[in-house]
């Protein structure tokens, strides 16, 4: 199984709502801010240098159905570089179907929490494309849109669906999801020591010195959306940390 992240990378975010590139602001609605067209935002970012997409459907993330599929395809189709996706994926069909047309990596929350052998059942036909997505909130794992709390520590909970075959784990610190404040790294490492597959940390990212932050932590790559957007850093620049 290759790796994924075999060099440190910084990769955008093309969180989707509506048809429409947006953020949100501690994952909740009603906060967000618009940034136009996902297919747009995605060749931006390809054309600026990025090796990989993160692509996210907010209205599956929140309604547990891919309510933005349309929009996941068009990019799909318009990029040429690994896309990974996370928001409304429930069940072994739905990653299958994704993982035929073209996306790299599913990501699994909510249903990796609630149905942890679909981890293991789709690993086994896909090896490696499974990303498990564990958001902590003071700590403990939350689902459904940040909304549930889990009781689950997120590194012992990394470990076990690393058992189960994840190729890669995301890491989202939902403290300081998108309050541009900076990131956090405690947590962050604590999941990275409790595995051997690559941590994908997210969250909070607001400035090149976060970046660097994650990375010394031992994130093997980076989600930064808002930042982007607003142009705190360029890409390049994220690049070269």
């Amino acid at each position: 199984m290759s790796d994924p992240f075999p060099d440190f990378e910084v990769v955008p975010a093309v969180d989707m709502q509506d048809g429409e590139v947006v953020q949100l602001v501690q994952g909740e609605r009603g906060t967000e801010k618009r940034y136009g067209d996902p297919v747009a935002a995605a060749k931006r970012w390809v054309d600026a240098g990025a090796e990989t997409l993160h692509l996210v459907d907010l209205d599956g993330a929140f309604e547990g159905e891919r309510e933005n599929a349309d929009a996941v395809e068009a990019v799909v189709d318009a990029v040429d570089v690994p896309v990974q996706l996370g928001g409304g994926i429930r069940t072994a069909a739905d990653a299958t179907d994704l993982l035929d047309r073209g996306v790299e990596r599913v990501i699994l929350g909510t249903a990796a929490v609630e149905e942890p052998e679909l981890v293991a059942e789709i690993s086994e036909a896909y090896p490696g494309r499974v990303m498990v997505s564990l958001d902590a909130r003071d700590g403990e794992v939350v689902v459904s849109g940040w909304t549930e709390e889990t009781g689950l520590d997120p590194a012992a909970a990394a470990s076990r669906y690393e058992d189960l075959g994840a190729g890669s784990i995301l890491f989202t610190d939902v403290d300081v999801e998108g309050k541009q404040e900076g990131v956090q790294t405690e947590v962050t490492k604590r999941v990275v020591d409790a595995v051997d597959v690559p941590v994908v940390a997210s969250g909070g990212v607001a400035s090149l010195d976060d970046v660097r932050a994650l990375r010394d932590a031992g994130a093997a790559a980076v989600v930064v959306g808002t930042a982007l957007y607003e142009g705190a850093f360029t890409l390049a620049a994220a690049m070269r940390v």
